[in-house]
């Protein structure tokens, strides 16, 4: 069975390259301190890119991350998936990209901020030039809000 890519798999390999990534501190109680590091982005075939990052934790030591995306045609939906050296859980992807083609919304569960139970969690890719992103993770909030938990800007080094 072969898959011939579609827009949104082209959308995806445009994060191909190397970066660089700056975090800004939170005022928020929970994660997020200020941090910097760098990214690598690859493409697994057409389909699939995989993102490898590292960078100095807060607490020290350094942290390191792999995200996949990808596009699933009969879910139409991105699917994909982020693990990170600080945690020992996965998060699972399932998104979509607004109507301006800018903002990849990427929706998870994981552990609840309040420590008890699970929460709804928000990643957001907005591509700002070829050369510029950021990346902000989100929680909803009972009234249906979300509430930035982080934010982080991405400088293509090549």
């Amino acid at each position: 069975m072969k898959f011939e890519p579609q827009k949104q798999h082209q959308w995806l390999q445009q994060l191909v390259g190397e970066w660089t990534y700056e975090t800004e501190a939170s005022t928020d109680p929970g994660p997020g301190g200020a941090g910097r590091g760098r990214e690598t982005v690859r493409a697994l075939g057409p389909l699939w890119i995989v993102a490898e990052g590292r960078g100095p934790m807060p607490e020290g030591g350094e942290g390191l991350t792999l995200m996949t995306l990808g596009y699933d045609p009969q879910q139409e939906r991105f699917v994909g998936s982020w693990v990170g050296s600080m945690m020992p859980m996965i998060w699972v992807y399932e998104g979509s990209l607004e109507a301006g083609g800018r903002i990849l919304n990427l929706d998870s569960e994981g552990p609840a901020m309040s420590g008890v139970g699970c929460g709804k969690y928000r990643d957001v890719i907005e591509i700002v030039s070829d050369d510029h992103r950021i990346f902000s993770g989100n929680a909803l909030q009972p009234d249906g809000s979300w509430r930035p938990l982080m934010r982080t800007h991405y400088r293509r080094v090549r």
